[in-house]
């Protein structure tokens, strides 16, 4: 089969496609010369805003790990500080803790709670009362160890304050719910009993005794307040009935 012949191509077509090529070039060269006066006019600013970053990046990574060792410096100090208290050295415990309380956060509250706890073992209870009431207005202390320097300051001096003063500060606290509801709600009813306002205290008193959350021996105590003011706190009627039984078997013995 014979092929069909080709057209030669002519001069117009021959210009066309240089002319293309040479366009392409053109093209090709100015948006390299766009590219390098980019370069050379952001490249400084771009460079200078990465090298920023990695130095910021750096220097997070390095405040975050030296938080964490500072953080296990102050537990291991802590430590040694408990330990030394536990063994009876008061005045060890003390000079253990020095360190921990020039820190910052909740090992600083902890170590001045813990010095405020010393203090009250010494009989030294305005020192003690000091510490507390620096803890408490720390806004920089975890808010639960705030909340028990609260606690531990009103109970410390609660025989010299006004009723009405330990009511103000601790009612707040003395709320069925909150972590230091058992102790700041027995001080609270203290006061009301202070105030001659049994009414208030009775139930307060019976609150705290049926709570599940609280110490038993908080609860005992509160129990036996709430009934002495006339409060049912004994929610067991079957409990109640066995106490009672073994009370009542136990007197003849007794005898």
């Amino acid at each position: 089969m014979a092929l069909r012949p080709t057209t030669p191509p002519t001069l117009a077509d021959r210009n066309a496609a240089q002319q293309d090529v040479f366009l392409r070039e053109v093209d090709e060269a100015l948006r390299q010369d766009q590219m390098l006066g980019a370069a050379k006019r952001y490249g400084r600013i771009v460079g200078a805003a990465v090298v920023a970053l990695l130095i910021g990046l750096a220097g997070y990574l390095w405040w975050e790990n030296r938080q964490n060792t500072a953080e296990a410096e102050q537990g291991e100090k802590m430590t040694i500080a408990l330990d030394t208290i536990e063994a009876g050295n008061l005045a060890g415990g003390t000079a253990a803790l020095a360190p921990v309380l020039t820190g910052e956060g909740g090992s600083a509250a902890s170590a001045k709670l813990m010095q405020a706890s010393i203090a009250l073992e010494q009989g030294k209870t305005a020192d003690a009362v000091k510490d507390f009431a620096a803890v408490a207005a720390d806004s920089a202390a975890p808010q639960p160890l705030r909340d028990l320097a609260s606690v531990r300051e009103i109970a410390a001096q609660f025989d010299t304050l006004p009723p009405q003063q330990v009511v103000d500060r601790l009612k707040p606290l003395a709320m069925p719910g909150n972590p230091w509801f058992g102790p700041a709600g027995e001080l609270v009813a203290m006061a009301y009993l202070k105030q001659g306002k049994p009414a208030l205290a009775g139930p307060l008193f019976a609150a705290i005794a049926r709570d599940k959350d609280a110490p038993e021996s908080l609860r005992s105590r509160t129990r036996q307040m709430a009934g002495l003011l006339g409060v049912d706190a004994v929610d067991d009627v079957a409990k109640a009935a066995g106490i009672a039984a073994d009370g009542a078997a136990a007197t003849p013995a007794q005898q």
